[in-house]
């Protein structure tokens, strides 16, 4: 799924005061471009589709998902009236996610913003996973009543909120409208004492990461600091999502390289969950695909019920992604034989710049 902030702003904004002001002009090329295919990317269905044109629609929503990265690892099959959504192994990240079990949680998610947009255009959705070879989840659609949901609306709204946020606490009436919404076995954690237990598994598996070479190149491989690479892969981190400032490639692999650290990183992990008004953490009683897909798609109603509710929130993976941290997350949540799925830090804050997904015709076929 989407990750945390990458670069230091304070680094960064202390490198372009010192003499480098010509070059933040320089990023800033592109912007306006980038922000008018954001905007364009989440406009709302146009009423009175039909047909093929109605279903590539459900897709452009299907795209709007959360995915580990932003590598968008999926392929759309359209046919009249089904969707299906394939794994896309050639978006894999091998060293975070060797299972491929985010990318399967990506599918999920995926296919949920489908169920959830198609009664906006007068279709039902009945979604299935079918597990045999590289597994795919089918999608049939058939005619019902047209109808317009608050999940269905905030698909178009949903992002991953990487900022710190205003530590205001969620209501207990909306913490059950979260809980029911991802209608899922999830802990969710408001109490400062656990989430802080919480958080320091997850500052230690952080560390863990950044202390690997091989997670550092492959995370390296998914930046984009510029609005003209983030417009032209239209994928990956862009550090202006998370509140960084753009800047030319060149510089800001070299800023990364500069600023980031186990230990910067570490910090800001625990300042962001602490600004936070809670953490809920999704299991699966069974590690397998099919699970996964269930957790992205409660993930995803999770996510958008937040969004309906004006909760921000962003996944906190660190600790599932390491096995033996992911074993200390399960033992401390008292869940030792289930699997920690997701993370996800909750709160309110305000919107942060969207990030851009791939057109549809690339994710055909």
């Amino acid at each position: 799924m989407d990750r945390r902030t990458i670069i230091g702003s304070a680094a960064v904004a202390g490198v372009v005061a010192g003499g480098a002001a010509g070059l933040a002009g320089m990023a800033n090329q592109g912007k306006t471009d980038w922000a008018d295919a954001g905007t364009e990317l989440r406009r709302p269905i146009p009423p009175g589709l039909t047909g093929r044109a109605a279903l590539l629609e459900l897709v452009r929503c299907a795209t709007l998902a959360p995915n580990s990265h932003n590598t968008q690892p999926w392929r759309f099959g359209v046919a009249s009236g089904e969707i299906t959504i394939a794994p896309d192994f050639s978006r894999r990240t091998t060293i975070v996610d060797p299972d491929d079990h985010h990318l399967y949680v990506g599918l999920g998610a995926a296919a949920e913003n489908i169920a959830q947009a198609a009664p906006t255009i007068g279709l039902v959705a009945a979604v299935n996973f079918e597990p045999a070879g590289a597994g795919v989840i089918r999608i049939t659609l058939a005619p019902g009543d047209r109808g317009f949901s608050p999940l269905a609306s905030a698909i178009f709204r949903r992002q991953s909120t990487r900022s710190l946020y205003d530590g205001r606490a969620v209501s207990s009436a909306d913490l059950r409208r979260l809980i029911e919404a991802a209608g899922q076995d999830l802990v969710v954690v408001t109490e400062r004492a656990a989430m802080a237990d919480i958080s320091a598994i997850i500052v230690a598996a952080n560390t863990a990461q950044f202390n690997n070479p091989d997670f550092i190149t492959e995370l390296k491989h998914w930046l984009r600091f510029s609005y003209p690479d983030a417009l032209a892969t239209r994928d990956g981190l862009f550090a202006a999502t998370s509140g960084n400032p753009a800047l030319p490639a060149g510089l800001g692999r070299a800023m990364f390289d500069l600023v980031v650290s186990a230990g910067s990183e570490g910090r800001k992990c625990a300042d962001q969950i602490a600004s936070s008004s809670g953490l809920a953490v999704f299991l699966s009683p069974i590690d397998d695909r099919a699970h996964w897909v269930a957790a992205g798609r409660a993930f995803e109603r999770f996510a958008l019920q937040a969004t309906a509710l004006g909760i921000r929130l962003a996944l906190m993976n660190q600790a599932v992604e390491v096995p033996g941290f992911r074993q200390r997350l399960a033992d401390r949540l008292g869940r030792g034989g289930q699997r920690p799925d997701m993370v996800v830090r909750f709160g309110y804050a305000l919107d942060m710049p969207w990030s851009l997904r791939r057109p549809v015709a690339d994710v055909l076929g």
